[in-house]
């Protein structure tokens, strides 16, 4: 399981045009905005994506001149150093061509001027960076040609809403070796995607075709598709719905390969996570079983200096085992030293607290982090930190 790191890796699909949000670009170019929180300020350091992301837009550029931007989402009263560089480089230890502060709204238009080192380019990416340990930070790219806008707007009937938001699904139902059922949500209208399946953990991505989904008027859809003979008897599969252009919109998922009629799980899907997602079995022969979606998360609560931490669970699956490692700050907990065990019971919220290792006594910050014992890649955990001070 994939949890996100402190710099926001997104769980769901990002869209791009360019300018805006819009259309679905491949993983490694998965987001044109990332929020990087300032340490200890987010309860969901292992897991969740901040409730605002800094986001710059390209409303114009004057070919070797210039370009301009409306920045929103933005924290306030904040001093940014703006960068330009070459495409691909999202601006990082670019040419300096500017600074700007973001006010008191944290939304703003700017203009800046194209370094001359850039003229010629075809593609420039600019970038907006806090000062700091744990800056924030906003990047985008744009053509460098004169227009209002990167990329010319989409056609749309004078009727019909624009599409926005993420494509996602959730798996409805299960038959061992022989189908899955998904149920869309917010799918872009009049788009056929193709779907295909693969191993757990390749998102689907270059699977076996099973066959299009129309999406016809949009949104809500259900539709089956035939699990191929190629992935027979594997525990859990990949599915993957994708549209065929050059930035295409996608979703997927993954779910067990047994028979289970999950329709009415609760599911986030799809998107740009890692799969995510996951379920515990039913007994064999069982016509449902229960179903956990999410990421389990852990916010620390309390600490008593050198000697305890205790923290606060969030959408934890069942009757799990899980080890409690510490180590120093920076080391999200990995092979740090083991303190302790807990069983996660009911699943859900719950507090749990773990002496403080003599190894870390006196350090400054710790890093602590939960694992399930399931074997990696698919293994549950959390992690996050704070400071070795006694509190509140």
């Amino acid at each position: 399981m994939s949890l996100v790191p402190s710099k926001f890796r997104n769980s769901q699909a990002r869209a791009s045009s360019g300018r805006r949000w819009g259309r679905f670009v491949p993983a490694l170019m998965f987001a044109l905005a990332f929020l990087l929180l300032p340490a200890g300020s987010s309860l969901f350091s292992s897991a969740s994506a901040a409730a605002s992301v800094p986001i710059t837009e390209i409303t114009g550029v004057v070919a070797d001149d210039s370009v301009s931007i409306h920045a929103y989402n933005f924290p306030a009263n904040t001093d940014f150093t703006v960068t330009m560089g070459p495409m691909g480089t999202r601006g990082v230890n670019g040419y300096v061509v500017g600074a700007v502060n973001s006010g008191a709204s944290g939304s703003f238009n700017a203009t800046f001027d194209i370094p001359s080192e850039l003229y010629g380019s075809h593609q420039i990416s600019i970038r907006l960076q806090s000062g700091g340990y744990y800056p924030y930070y906003s990047y985008n790219w744009f053509y460098n040609n004169t227009t209002g806008t990167t990329t010319p707007p989409p056609v749309v009937p004078p009727d019909t809403p624009a599409y926005t938001g993420v494509p996602t699904f959730k798996i409805s139902a299960v038959q061992r070796n022989q189908s899955v059922t998904i149920q869309t949500n917010n799918f872009p209208a009049d788009q056929t995607f193709n779907v295909t399946m693969g191993p757990m953990g390749t998102r689907g991505i270059n699977g076996v075709a099973v066959g299009t989904l129309e999406s016809g008027a949009g949104d809500v859809l259900t539709k089956t598709f035939t699990i191929p003979p190629e992935l027979y008897d594997y525990a859990q599969i990949s599915i993957r719905a994708q549209t065929a252009q050059a930035y295409p919109y996608y979703a997927y998922n993954w779910f067990w390969n047994n028979d289970a009629n999950v329709a009415m799980a609760e599911a986030g899907t799809g998107g740009e996570p890692s799969d995510t997602a996951s379920e515990t079995e039913s007994e064999p022969g069982s016509s449902s079983q229960v179903v956990y979606y999410g990421i389990p998360v852990i916010s620390v609560t309390e600490v008593v200096k050198d000697q305890e931490v205790t923290f606060q669970t969030y959408n934890y699956p069942s009757n799990m085992d899980f080890s409690v490692t510490m180590g120093p700050m920076g080391t999200q907990g990995v092979n740090g030293i083991h303190v302790g065990d807990f069983n996660s019971g009911a699943g859900g919220s719950f507090p749990v607290t773990m002496p403080i290792p003599t190894e870390l006594a006196g350090s400054y910050q710790i890093a602590i982090r939960t694992q399930s014992g399931h074997p990696s890649p698919y293994a549950f955990y959390s992690y996050n930190w704070f400071y070795n001070n006694t509190t509140p």
